[in-house]
Protein backbone atom coordinates (compact mmCIF):
# COMPACT_ATOMS: atom_id res chain seq x y z
CA UNK A 1 0.00 0.00 0.00
CA UNK A 2 0.63 3.38 -0.31
CA UNK A 3 0.23 5.02 2.75
CA UNK A 4 -0.65 3.78 6.77
CA UNK A 5 -3.87 2.70 7.17
CA UNK A 6 -6.21 4.15 9.88
CA UNK A 7 -5.44 1.38 12.27
CA UNK A 8 -1.80 1.84 11.80
CA UNK A 9 -1.94 5.35 12.17
CA UNK A 10 -3.58 4.88 15.52
CA UNK A 11 -0.97 2.38 16.59
CA UNK A 12 1.60 4.58 15.27
CA UNK A 13 0.49 7.25 17.67
CA UNK A 14 -0.24 5.30 20.44
CA UNK A 15 3.49 3.86 20.32
CA UNK A 16 4.51 7.32 20.13
CA UNK A 17 2.67 8.70 23.28
CA UNK A 18 4.20 6.04 25.22
CA UNK A 19 7.23 6.36 24.17
CA UNK A 20 7.13 10.57 24.86
CA UNK A 21 5.64 9.38 28.91
CA UNK A 22 8.90 7.39 29.10
CA UNK A 23 11.39 9.57 27.48
CA UNK A 24 9.82 12.84 29.17
CA UNK A 25 10.05 14.09 24.82
CA UNK A 26 7.62 14.47 22.60
CA UNK A 27 8.29 11.38 20.62
CA UNK A 28 7.33 12.23 16.93
CA UNK A 29 7.92 15.62 15.24
CA UNK A 30 4.28 17.48 14.31
CA UNK A 31 6.17 17.18 10.83
CA UNK A 32 5.94 13.16 11.26
CA UNK A 33 2.71 13.45 12.53
CA UNK A 34 1.54 15.24 9.40
CA UNK A 35 3.29 12.84 7.07
CA UNK A 36 1.14 9.74 8.60
CA UNK A 37 -1.38 10.47 6.35
CA UNK A 38 0.66 9.62 3.38
CA UNK A 39 3.95 8.13 1.37
CA UNK A 40 5.53 6.63 -1.12
CA UNK A 41 6.54 3.77 0.77
CA UNK A 42 5.32 1.20 3.54
CA UNK A 43 7.10 -1.97 4.93
CA UNK A 44 5.96 -3.85 7.72
CA UNK A 45 8.37 -5.72 9.34
CA UNK A 46 7.53 -8.84 10.88
CA UNK A 47 9.82 -10.77 14.54
CA UNK A 48 12.37 -12.34 12.33
CA UNK A 49 12.69 -8.76 10.34
CA UNK A 50 11.59 -9.95 7.02
CA UNK A 51 9.77 -6.87 5.05
CA UNK A 52 7.67 -6.86 2.06
CA UNK A 53 8.53 -4.45 -1.28
CA UNK A 54 8.14 -0.92 -1.16
CA UNK A 55 6.29 1.14 -3.90
CA UNK A 56 7.48 4.93 -5.08
CA UNK A 57 5.63 8.17 -5.78
CA UNK A 58 5.45 11.57 -5.87
CA UNK A 59 3.88 13.69 -3.34
CA UNK A 60 3.84 17.74 -2.96
CA UNK A 61 5.63 19.45 0.05
CA UNK A 62 6.56 17.72 3.27
CA UNK A 63 4.33 14.34 2.20
CA UNK A 64 6.86 13.56 -0.66
CA UNK A 65 8.79 10.46 -0.76
CA UNK A 66 7.51 9.46 2.96
CA UNK A 67 8.74 5.66 3.98
CA UNK A 68 6.57 4.22 7.06
CA UNK A 69 8.92 1.62 8.69
CA UNK A 70 7.20 -0.44 10.97
CA UNK A 71 8.18 -3.15 13.30
CA UNK A 72 5.74 -5.87 14.79
CA UNK A 73 6.05 -8.29 17.50
CA UNK A 74 5.15 -12.15 16.99
CA UNK A 75 1.81 -11.49 17.94
CA UNK A 76 1.11 -8.45 16.06
CA UNK A 77 1.97 -5.89 18.60
CA UNK A 78 3.56 -2.60 17.07
CA UNK A 79 6.73 -2.26 18.22
CA UNK A 80 8.89 0.05 16.56
CA UNK A 81 8.29 2.42 13.69
CA UNK A 82 10.82 4.68 11.54
CA UNK A 83 9.78 7.24 9.23
CA UNK A 84 11.96 8.81 5.90
CA UNK A 85 11.34 11.34 3.88
CA UNK A 86 12.85 13.51 1.51
CA UNK A 87 14.47 12.90 -1.95
CA UNK A 88 16.41 9.88 -2.09
CA UNK A 89 19.99 11.38 -1.90
CA UNK A 90 18.76 13.36 1.01
CA UNK A 91 16.03 11.60 3.37
CA UNK A 92 15.40 12.50 6.93
CA UNK A 93 13.69 10.62 9.41
CA UNK A 94 12.62 9.39 13.16
CA UNK A 95 12.39 5.93 14.74
CA UNK A 96 11.18 5.24 17.72
CA UNK A 97 10.66 1.74 19.84
CA UNK A 98 7.84 1.34 22.51
CA UNK A 99 8.97 1.45 25.81
CA UNK A 100 7.73 -1.83 26.25
CA UNK A 101 10.00 -3.43 23.70
CA UNK A 102 12.97 -2.31 23.97
CA UNK A 103 16.48 -4.10 24.45
CA UNK A 104 14.79 -6.81 22.02
CA UNK A 105 16.38 -5.72 18.44
CA UNK A 106 13.69 -3.76 17.23
CA UNK A 107 15.86 -0.54 17.12
CA UNK A 108 18.36 -2.41 15.22
CA UNK A 109 16.10 -4.24 12.68
CA UNK A 110 14.56 -0.55 11.90
CA UNK A 111 17.43 1.06 11.75
CA UNK A 112 18.94 -2.01 9.45
CA UNK A 113 15.78 -1.01 6.79
CA UNK A 114 16.45 2.66 6.78
CA UNK A 115 19.75 1.44 6.17
CA UNK A 116 18.83 -0.42 3.07
CA UNK A 117 16.29 2.34 2.20
CA UNK A 118 19.24 4.69 1.98
CA UNK A 119 21.54 2.20 -0.39
CA UNK A 120 24.78 4.57 0.73
CA UNK A 121 23.19 8.22 0.01
CA UNK A 122 22.96 10.13 2.95
CA UNK A 123 20.44 10.01 6.04
CA UNK A 124 19.63 11.35 9.05
CA UNK A 125 17.99 10.11 12.37
CA UNK A 126 16.45 12.02 14.71
CA UNK A 127 16.65 11.18 18.71
CA UNK A 128 14.13 13.12 20.52
CA UNK A 129 15.06 13.56 23.91
CA UNK A 130 18.41 12.83 23.11
CA UNK A 131 17.99 9.22 25.19
CA UNK A 132 20.80 6.82 26.04
CA UNK A 133 19.15 4.02 23.96
CA UNK A 134 19.19 6.37 21.23
CA UNK A 135 22.95 7.24 21.83
CA UNK A 136 23.97 3.39 22.28
CA UNK A 137 21.73 2.36 19.17
CA UNK A 138 23.96 5.30 17.12
CA UNK A 139 27.72 3.98 18.64
CA UNK A 140 26.88 0.48 17.86
CA UNK A 141 26.29 1.32 14.67
CA UNK A 142 28.38 4.18 13.56
CA UNK A 143 26.35 6.62 13.25
CA UNK A 144 27.09 10.36 14.50
CA UNK A 145 25.48 12.64 16.87
CA UNK A 146 25.35 16.04 14.28
CA UNK A 147 22.51 18.16 15.39
CA UNK A 148 21.54 19.44 18.29
CA UNK A 149 18.03 21.21 18.49
CA UNK A 150 17.37 22.92 22.16
CA UNK A 151 14.10 23.02 23.51
CA UNK A 152 13.85 26.03 25.79
CA UNK A 153 10.97 27.25 28.00
CA UNK A 154 9.50 30.43 30.02
CA UNK A 155 6.65 30.68 32.24
CA UNK A 156 3.78 32.80 30.77
CA UNK A 157 3.71 34.95 33.80
CA UNK A 158 4.98 38.23 33.13
CA UNK A 159 4.72 38.12 29.26
CA UNK A 160 2.57 41.17 29.33
CA UNK A 161 5.11 43.54 31.04
CA UNK A 162 7.75 42.79 28.63
CA UNK A 163 9.00 46.47 27.29
CA UNK A 164 7.84 46.53 23.80
CA UNK A 165 10.48 47.60 21.57
CA UNK A 166 10.30 50.05 18.56
CA UNK A 167 9.66 48.55 15.25
CA UNK A 168 12.48 50.18 12.44
CA UNK A 169 10.84 53.10 10.47
CA UNK A 170 8.74 52.25 7.86
CA UNK A 171 7.62 49.34 9.10
CA UNK A 172 4.08 47.99 11.02
CA UNK A 173 2.92 45.11 12.10
CA UNK A 174 -0.32 43.31 11.51
CA UNK A 175 -2.36 39.44 11.48
CA UNK A 176 -1.63 37.55 9.10
CA UNK A 177 -5.09 37.03 6.50
CA UNK A 178 -5.34 33.44 5.34
CA UNK A 179 -5.54 33.44 1.60
CA UNK A 180 -4.33 36.62 1.22
CA UNK A 181 -0.98 36.44 2.59
CA UNK A 182 -0.19 32.54 1.80
CA UNK A 183 2.12 32.97 -1.12
CA UNK A 184 4.18 36.59 0.46
CA UNK A 185 4.75 34.51 3.75
CA UNK A 186 6.07 31.83 1.95
CA UNK A 187 8.41 33.66 0.27
CA UNK A 188 9.53 35.32 3.03
CA UNK A 189 10.05 32.15 5.13
CA UNK A 190 11.93 30.72 2.51
CA UNK A 191 14.73 33.80 2.21
CA UNK A 192 14.66 34.09 6.12
CA UNK A 193 15.62 30.00 6.00
CA UNK A 194 17.45 29.14 2.90
CA UNK A 195 20.55 27.22 4.43
CA UNK A 196 17.74 25.83 7.22
CA UNK A 197 17.43 21.97 6.45
CA UNK A 198 13.29 21.92 6.96
CA UNK A 199 12.47 25.08 7.63
CA UNK A 200 13.14 26.48 4.69
CA UNK A 201 11.39 23.50 2.02
CA UNK A 202 7.94 25.17 2.83
CA UNK A 203 5.83 25.33 -0.08
CA UNK A 204 2.35 27.01 -0.13
CA UNK A 205 0.82 23.21 0.63
CA UNK A 206 2.75 22.92 3.45
CA UNK A 207 1.34 26.50 5.43
CA UNK A 208 -1.61 25.59 4.20
CA UNK A 209 -1.84 22.03 5.99
CA UNK A 210 -0.52 24.07 9.17
CA UNK A 211 -3.40 26.41 8.30
CA UNK A 212 -6.29 24.52 8.47
CA UNK A 213 -5.52 23.04 11.89
CA UNK A 214 -7.51 22.90 14.62
CA UNK A 215 -5.14 25.28 16.70
CA UNK A 216 -4.02 28.08 14.00
CA UNK A 217 -4.90 31.05 14.85
CA UNK A 218 -4.52 33.86 12.35
CA UNK A 219 -4.52 36.94 15.45
CA UNK A 220 -0.86 34.97 16.53
CA UNK A 221 0.55 35.31 13.04
CA UNK A 222 1.99 38.51 13.21
CA UNK A 223 3.82 39.95 9.98
CA UNK A 224 5.75 42.88 9.65
CA UNK A 225 5.06 44.70 6.54
CA UNK A 226 7.00 47.42 5.49
CA UNK A 227 7.20 49.37 1.94
CA UNK A 228 8.25 46.70 -0.15
CA UNK A 229 5.79 44.20 1.46
CA UNK A 230 6.67 41.46 4.06
CA UNK A 231 9.97 41.52 5.59
CA UNK A 232 9.27 39.06 8.66
CA UNK A 233 6.75 37.00 10.97
CA UNK A 234 5.79 36.12 14.29
CA UNK A 235 3.77 32.80 14.49
CA UNK A 236 2.51 31.71 18.01
CA UNK A 237 0.54 28.72 18.47
CA UNK A 238 -0.96 27.52 21.49
CA UNK A 239 -2.54 23.97 21.74
CA UNK A 240 -4.19 22.38 24.89
CA UNK A 241 -3.00 24.81 27.22
CA UNK A 242 0.27 24.90 25.53
CA UNK A 243 2.33 27.70 24.16
CA UNK A 244 5.25 27.79 21.94
CA UNK A 245 6.98 30.16 19.61
CA UNK A 246 6.04 27.80 15.88
CA UNK A 247 8.26 30.13 13.69
CA UNK A 248 10.17 33.39 13.75
CA UNK A 249 11.55 34.82 10.54
CA UNK A 250 13.42 38.02 9.20
CA UNK A 251 14.12 38.74 5.61
CA UNK A 252 17.81 38.62 5.25
CA UNK A 253 18.18 42.10 4.16
CA UNK A 254 16.13 43.10 7.38
CA UNK A 255 18.10 41.35 9.87
CA UNK A 256 20.57 43.05 12.81
CA UNK A 257 17.75 45.99 12.90
CA UNK A 258 15.87 44.67 16.15
CA UNK A 259 12.97 43.27 13.96
CA UNK A 260 12.94 39.61 15.34
CA UNK A 261 13.06 40.86 18.52
CA UNK A 262 10.76 43.55 18.14
CA UNK A 263 8.39 40.80 16.51
CA UNK A 264 8.90 38.29 19.06
CA UNK A 265 7.89 40.62 22.20
CA UNK A 266 4.60 41.06 20.53
CA UNK A 267 4.04 37.39 19.57
CA UNK A 268 4.79 36.89 23.17
CA UNK A 269 2.60 39.53 24.70
CA UNK A 270 -0.41 38.68 21.96
CA UNK A 271 -0.52 34.72 24.15
CA UNK A 272 -0.59 36.56 27.09
CA UNK A 273 -4.04 38.72 26.44
CA UNK A 274 -5.51 35.48 25.04
CA UNK A 275 -8.72 34.76 27.39
CA UNK A 276 -7.15 31.69 28.52
CA UNK A 277 -2.95 32.03 28.68
CA UNK A 278 -1.00 28.97 28.90
CA UNK A 279 0.79 28.59 32.15
CA UNK A 280 4.11 28.13 29.76
CA UNK A 281 5.81 28.96 26.25
CA UNK A 282 8.69 27.20 24.81
CA UNK A 283 10.42 27.04 21.30
CA UNK A 284 13.24 24.96 19.50
CA UNK A 285 16.58 26.60 18.66
CA UNK A 286 19.57 24.99 16.58
CA UNK A 287 22.05 24.79 19.52
CA UNK A 288 24.95 26.48 17.16
CA UNK A 289 22.11 29.21 16.53
CA UNK A 290 24.50 31.83 19.23
CA UNK A 291 22.61 35.17 18.32
CA UNK A 292 19.16 33.46 18.60
CA UNK A 293 20.20 31.95 22.10
CA UNK A 294 21.46 35.36 23.39
CA UNK A 295 18.04 37.13 22.33
CA UNK A 296 15.70 34.12 24.03
CA UNK A 297 18.43 34.09 27.36
CA UNK A 298 17.58 37.60 26.97
CA UNK A 299 14.07 37.40 27.40
CA UNK A 300 13.97 34.96 30.05
CA UNK A 301 14.25 31.43 28.08
CA UNK A 302 15.89 28.66 29.60
CA UNK A 303 17.32 25.13 27.99
CA UNK A 304 14.79 22.30 29.18
CA UNK A 305 15.61 19.75 26.40
CA UNK A 306 17.48 18.74 23.77
CA UNK A 307 16.70 16.86 20.39
CA UNK A 308 19.46 14.82 18.53
CA UNK A 309 20.20 14.18 14.79
CA UNK A 310 22.18 11.51 13.95
CA UNK A 311 23.98 10.52 10.51
CA UNK A 312 24.51 7.24 9.04
CA UNK A 313 28.51 6.55 8.47
CA UNK A 314 29.80 7.36 4.99
CA UNK A 315 31.30 4.75 3.20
Amino acid sequence: MTALDAGDRDRVLDLAAAASRTDGATALSEDAVLRLGSGTGDHDGDHDGDHDGDHDGDHDGDHADVHHLLRRTPDGALAGYAQLAGPAEAREGELVVHPDHRRRGHGTALLAEVERLAAGAPVRLWSHGDTAGAAALANRHGWTRVRELLRLERPAAGLADLEVPALPEGVHVRSFVPGADDEAWVAVNAAAFATHPEQGRWTVADLRARLAEPWFDADLLLLAEGPDGVVGFCWMKVEAGHGELYVLGVAPGHAGAGLGRALLVRGLRAVAALPAPPALVDLYVDGDNVPALRLYARLGFDRAAVDVQYAAPTS
